[in-house]
């Protein structure tokens, strides 16, 4: 992984214009990971994301007996399947802050039992797992928590999972319905298995990402909507040979931004109007905002169309590329808000108390309510200094804060441990400099 100082002091910048080739997408890459490891046979997983997140589920794989080989020194793996039923029944297992480990491989390991301890970082014991457990434990999982109720760490024994009918809530995180779904074929061994979604499901996008991945790898639950799943009994995922990880979609929109606050144009690969990732719908945030956006199958273009106009909108179903937007209503031509993003709270840290706090600093007019942020940017940008609360998404964020049409000399922007971003693009800061004109 590349090395960061402690702090990263970014200069103002006068343009940003160019083509940047995306990393693998964290979503697809932990699902991806899991998935070949419950497979009969032999995975080859192309372009997989190089990252903390990917790394701590390689470990905890290996650490299951699952046997995985890098492709010298590219980002391709092979994979072979466990068909089911991981080798080692008993494991001490860390993931760090990866919620897209964590909460898929719960559920795995509750449905093939075994005792296994499964913990993280100290953010991830304050990040809720609750109605995942609960789910489980109710139909028959013996789950414990070893701390605080409702948060890992977690330690996990041989059950009775033979339910016909799971429910989870929605609300929280869609992290809960995808690990029930991804660990499902395992829990319909001999009889068909529903699960329901209790209130409003929050990320609708990432279930499709779950579902359309489930299906390469053979499994296609009956959906009612986004109210039920059934899956019939005696499916088995099967590898479907070779799997091309898609680059990630809320990485694009740093990038895309740029391109919409300072010219452009700013081209992405890796990712375009094919994707099965639903931030590729960032773009129509920036449409909105009045950004030109153009779109092949691998590629998406944003370029500037004068000042960016204020927007209102829901981003329930982005709430992680929302971020990106929060940033760039810094630029735009009045108040911005911001709605239904409470998931914001349950994430790597607390995303709209610390979004509302370093955009405070920059000098922009903030109202923070439960669910929704209100931003009215100022005049000019005041120098900052912008504290991460090691989260890889408010580093990224605040590096556009450093865009404006007249660059100014000396430094603009002091972005606080940029290592943060190895959970998720190690080589982010290197890719934004090769898009920019710095002063």
């Amino acid at each position: 992984m590349k090395h960061y100082p402690h702090h990263l002091d970014l200069k103002m910048a006068a343009a940003a214009r160019g083509t940047v080739r995306l990393p693998g997408s964290k979503s697809i890459s932990n699902r991806t990971l899991l998935l070949a490891a419950m497979a009969r046979g032999t995975t080859v997983i192309k372009s997989l994301l190089a990252s903390d997140d990917t790394h701590v589920m390689l470990m905890a794989l290996q650490k299951l007996g699952v046997h995985w080989q890098q492709h010298g020194e590219s980002q391709d793996y092979s994979v072979v399947g466990a068909g089911g039923a991981f080798p080692i029944h008993s494991a001490d297992l860390f993931m760090g802050n990866a919620g897209t480990a964590i909460r898929p491989l719960t559920a795995a390991l509750a449905a093939m039992g075994g005792d296994y301890t499964i913990h993280g970082v100290a953010r991830m014991h304050e990040r809720p797992i609750g109605d995942l457990v609960d789910a489980l434990n109710l139909a028959g999982a013996r789950i414990n928590y070893t701390g605080n109720p409702g948060f890992p760490p977690l330690h996990i024994q041989r059950g009775n999972l033979h339910p016909e009918k799971l429910q989870v809530r929605g609300n929280v995180s869609s992290q809960f319905l995808t690990a029930l779904l991804m660990a499902s074929p395992l829990i319909a061994r001999d009889k068909a298995l529903r699960i329901e979604v209790i209130g409003e499901l929050i990320s609708k996008p990432y279930i499709e990402i779950t579902l359309n991945l489930m299906e390469r790898f053979g499994v296609k639950p009956e959906r009612e909507g986004w109210s039920a799943f059934t899956i019939q009994p005696g499916q088995q995922y099967q590898s479907p040979g070779v799997i091309h990880v898609e680059g990630d979609a809320s990485s694009a929109s740093y990038f895309l931004a740029a391109g919409a606050i300072a010219g452009g144009p700013v081209r992405v690969e890796g990712v375009g109007k094919s994707s099965i990732q639903g931030d590729v719908r960032f773009v129509e945030a920036l449409e909105q905002m009045g950004a030109t956006i153009t779109m092949g199958e691998n590629w998406i273009e944003a370029s500037s169309n004068g000042v960016l106009k204020a927007i209102d909108a829901d981003f329930n179903h982005i709430p992680d590329a929302a971020m990106t937007i929060a940033v760039a209503a810094l630029y735009a031509d009045g108040t911005s808000t911001l709605r239904n993003i409470a998931s914001w709270r349950v994430k790597e840290t607390d995303r709209l108390s610390a979004m509302a706090t370093e955009l405070r600093k920059l000098g922009a007019l903030i109202e923070e309510g439960e669910d929704y942020l209100r931003v009215t940017p100022p005049i000019v940008l005041d120098r900052a200094t912008i504290d991460t609360y090691d989260d890889h998404r408010m580093a990224m964020c605040f590096s556009l804060a450093t865009l404006t049409g007249a660059a100014r000399e000396g430094t603009q922007v002091r972005i606080n441990d940029p290592k943060c971003v190895a959970k998720t693009f190690p080589d982010y800061f290197d890719a934004l400099a090769s898009i920019v004109q710095r002063s």
